[in-house]
Order: structure tokens, then C-alpha cells, then sequence
């Protein structure tokens, strides 16, 4: 199923119905006296954060949400129906902007949480309140207001606990799908990440987490070089990040990869940069005791907090579990 994170939408509200103009059949009154009802609002769309979507792709398919228009008034003070309110359901970390400037109007980060997208129009009201001393048998009343449309900008940020980050290759689809129940496209060639993927880490002792994996990073990413450039933003909102590093790598490119990623963190936000991270060094299967331990010494010296694994065999998973338990329970998590 492909992975849809941004789209354009078209939102309208109903139109306010129409005020009524009728009068009562009442003896010495004149023309009955003035009953006319009002009409009912038109109804309001709401943009709703629902955490049973992961993907903005139902707005491949439709892109015109509208709410129904409010009925008009009716004699004997009887007022219009009010339009039934539209509710868009869209995925936790919704960001909601306007199409023409790009201003940012809501930020939907958890599950429940609504944004009034277009207000329904007022209903028009009876000839009942136009009555007078003067003019007791008014024939007038006024129409119901047009409800409001807009167009919208949708962008998404994924929600999650902990974000992979990595050059292409350095095995994060085979991580996640080690740690999670995520089935993720692995394969030996770069870029076989094309979409950001969720998966869940259950631990037994603790609640469970959401891990999300961005496309690999290359030099260059925050300009736009590569793929993972768009898919930076998925990160924004996970709490540590996770460098994924291919220790496999001969001399000194495993600790210079390393660098690349954080200078495209960096400069793509510093704040992004500053977040809690740790390093893990994979593909370790393919490394003796000692070079593994040389390039332990090698990040060490680097000022990181490193841990070894290998995705493919499953060795240093457990270790990597509950280190990362461990830091979201000193985070408050």
C-alpha cells in the first residue's frame, strides 16, 4: 500500500436556511400575525485526529469534503433543521495549512484532537422578528448566510517513540522488522526504503513503543539530494533518535558516516540535532572481537553512546531493548 503524507483538500461548510415569512390565522389580528421560524445553521466541517489512520491516503481518492446546508424556517415559529456537521478523519500528527500561504492554522498531535476547518452559515430569521408597532404584518425576512470553504495543505509528521536514522544500506529495514511485527521491503541494493515504516516494540516489562524508519539519508538530504530529504520530518516528533551505522565498513567510514548524518540533522534544525540519540553499530556479524571493540573506542572518543548488534542474527538485540527501555523511563515514558 503506498504511504501518501502530503495532499491538498477542499472543505465546505452548509449554508444557513433561509428565514420564513408566514402569518398565523388569528381573528382581529392582523393577516394572522407573524410565525414565520427561522432556518437552521448549516453544518460545520471538523478535521479530526484519529490514530486508526498511518497515511493521508484516502485523499488520493477524495478531495471534497462538505457538510450538509441547513433547512429553512417554517410557519408556527417552527425552526429549520440544522445541517449535520462533516467530520475528515485524518492521521495522529496531521499539520493543517492554508494552500495559499502556507500558514500553519493546527497542529493535530494526538488522537482526538479537532480543528474547526469551516463554519456552517447562520440560518435566516422569521418575518416573527420584524414585527413592529408600525408594522404589525411584516413581510420580510432575511436568508441564511453561505457557510465557509477553504482549500487545505496536509502535511503529516509521524508520531513515534524512536526514530532509525542511516545512510542507505546500513540495515534499518532489517532492524525494524527484528524488532517489530513491521514487514518492511529489505533487499541488498540502496534505497529499497522508498516510505517512512511504523512498527511496534513490545518488551514485556513495560509499556510498548512506536519505532519509525525513515528512508537512508545521503549527504546532501537537507537541500532535497536523495530521497530521504521530504522524509525528515517524520523524525521531528520522535523523542531519541537512533543511528543505525554500518560497521562493516572498511577504515574509518563507519565514524565518517556518522558525521554526515549529523550535519544533515543539524542543518536541517539544530533542535532535531540536539535530541537525545544514541549509535548503533550493525552488521557486527561481519567483524572480529577486536575491530569491533577498536571502533567502540573510536565513538567513544567521539563523545557517543554506542551499542553493537547485528539485525541479521539477531545478536545485541536484547541489549539494544532494554537500553532504549531504559531511556524512555529516564525520559518519563
Amino acid at each position: 500500500m503506498a504511504f501518501v503524507d502530503e495532499a491538498k483538500f477542499y472543505v465546505k461548510a452548509g449554508d444557513g436556511g433561509n428565514g420564513c415569512v408566514s402569518f398565523r390565522r388569528e381573528k382581529y389580528v392582523p393577516k394572522g400575525g407573524p410565525d414565520g421560524g427561522d432556518g437552521g445553521r448549516g453544518g460545520s466541517v471538523f478535521i479530526e485526529a484519529s490514530s486508526d489512520l498511518t497515511s493521508l491516503l484516502d485523499f488520493k481518492y477524495r478531495s471534497h469534503f462538505k457538510a450538509d446546508n441547513g433547512k429553512s424556517g417554517m410557519g408556527r415559529k417552527m425552526h429549520g433543521r440544522k445541517g449535520a456537521d462533516h467530520t475528515v478523519l485524518v492521521p495522529v500528527g496531521s499539520i493543517i495549512k492554508d494552500a495559499e500561504t502556507g500558514e500553519a492554522l493546527a497542529d493535530l498531535d494526538h488522537h482526538g484532537a479537532r480543528f474547526l476547518g469551516a463554519k456552517g452559515g447562520a440560518g435566516g430569521r422569521g418575518n416573527v422578528h420584524y414585527a413592529t408597532a408600525q408594522n404589525r404584518a411584516p413581510r420580510q425576512a432575511s436568508k441564511g448566510t453561505k457557510g465557509e470553504e477553504f482549500w487545505f495543505r496536509i502535511e503529516l509528521k509521524l508520531v513515534a517513540d524512536i526514530g532509525f536514522v542511516g545512510l542507505p544500506n546500513a540495515g534499518k529495514s532489517t532492524l525494524l522488522s527484528r524488532l517489530s511485527a513491521a514487514n518492511p521491503k529489505i533487499a541488498s541494493y540502496p534505497f529499497t526504503t522508498l516510505d517512512p515504516q511504523l512498527g511496534v516494540l513490545q518488551f514485556g516489562f513495560r509499556e510498548p513503543c512506536v519505532l519509525a524508519d525513515v528512508p537512508g539519508l545521503i549527504e546532501g538530504a537537507h537541500q532535497g539530494t536523495g530521497l530521504g530529504h521530504k522524509f525528515l520530518r517524520h523524525i521531528e516528533r520522535t523523542r531519541i533518535l537512533l543511528h543505525v551505522i554500518d560497521a562493516s565498513l572498511p577504515d574509518d567510514q563507519p565514524l565518517d558516516n556518522f558525521r554526515i548524518l549529523e550535519n544533515e540533522l543539524k542543518q536541517y534544525s539544530a533542535e532535531l540535532a540536539g535530541r537525545r540519540h544514541m549509535v548503533l553499530l550493525n552488521k557486527t556479524d561481519l567483524l572480529s572481537e577486536e575491530e569491533v571493540s577498536a571502533l567502540r573506542k573510536s565513538f567513544a572518543d567521539a563523545g557517543c553512546e554506542t551499542l553493537t548488534a547485528s539485525a541479521l542474527t539477531g545478536k545485541g538485540l536484547e541489549e539494544l531493548k532494554v537500553r532504549l527501555a531504559e531511556i524512555l523511563d529516564e525520559m518519563g515514558s
